[in-house]
């Protein structure tokens, strides 16, 4: 029975918890707005074989009676000059888009996290002067700059250019990683960890990253939507996904050459980049506010 308590407290202190965390986030009208424009396109990249009106337009499919069709009731988008639906490939590009994100910050931000922790609970040492000598390299050189040139070196496809992101992505985490973990080194329950003998990995893992969590979703918020925009640059110089695979940088590559008379073929993908990139940024807005205010 006191056990059954005590879950039942645990149970309620976390949704109590759960409930403060949105009271603040959902206080930002903007970042609600973004969190709801992630929703739907999420739901409708998901089932983009049944949401998108012409899901045969996503692949090796062409057209020509219905092509460079300016927009209408039929085609949202218009059609591009091989007839397909740019709505429908809009969507599998948002999915495409999403994957890039995801893979990036799943890959960059655990390695990024774990150079930084070690290097700021050693601080002082060689390891800790190699990891960061390597973080300033990698910091030194913009991320599209560096992802171009490794790009340029490997074949041109949507794995690659993940890679290409990733590695130019993870010294952030390690930079921001590192500041935290030297700021709180030599707090006095981090030297009682070690006086009672606790392990480096438990001390790293269980006392100080718990303490990295709110800046490191904070920033991963934020990132999402710039790590998108940066594949989309790959593939709009044409180091991303290849034709016929719909991607939205692609897509404005290949609809600027048909400025301005065929204006539809790369403002819709443009503005598609702006709304999933200007989401996440509302979101990143949002979980900053509500996590800054936790911490305060």
């Amino acid at each position: 029975m006191k056990n059954n308590n005590i879950n039942f407290e645990k149970i309620s202190s976390r949704r109590s918890r759960l409930g403060k965390y949105w009271y603040k986030y959902s206080r930002n009208f903007l970042s609600i707005l973004g969190l709801i424009i992630i929703i739907i396109i999420v739901f409708m990249t998901v089932l983009a074989q049944y949401s998108s009106p012409f899901p045969a337009s996503a692949g090796n499919y062409i057209n020509f009676t219905e092509a460079s069709q300016p927009p209408s009731f039929v085609h949202f988008c218009g059609t591009d000059v091989f007839g397909r639906d740019i709505f429908s490939r809009i969507l599998f590009g948002f999915r495409l888009s999403l994957l890039m994100g995801i893979t990036v910050l799943s890959i960059s931000v655990p390695a990024g996290v774990f150079a930084g922790l070690v290097a700021g609970y050693f601080r002082g040492r060689w390891i800790s002067f190699l990891i960061m000598r390597i973080v300033d390299i990698f910091v030194a050189v913009p991320s599209l700059l560096m992802a171009l040139a490794i790009c340029s070196i490997l074949n041109p496809n949507v794995f690659n250019a993940m890679m290409a992101i990733c590695i130019s992505w993870w010294a952030w985490y390690a930079r921001m990683a590192y500041g935290i973990v030297s700021s709180i080194r030599g707090e006095f329950y981090i030297q009682a960890t070690e006086v009672i003998g606790a392990s480096t990995w438990h001390i790293l893992f269980k006392e100080i990253l718990p303490n990295c969590l709110s800046p490191i979703f904070t920033k991963m918020s934020l990132d999402m939507g710039f790590v998108i925009l940066l594949g989309s640059c790959l593939s709009f110089v044409g180091l991303g996904a290849q034709p016929p695979t719909p991607d939205l940088g692609t897509m404005v590559a290949d609809g600027a050459k048909f400025l301005p008379d065929l204006w539809w073929i790369a403002i819709f993908p443009a503005c598609a980049i702006v709304l999933i990139v200007l989401a996440f940024n509302l979101i990143g807005d949002g979980v900053r506010d509500m996590l800054g205010s936790e911490e305060a």
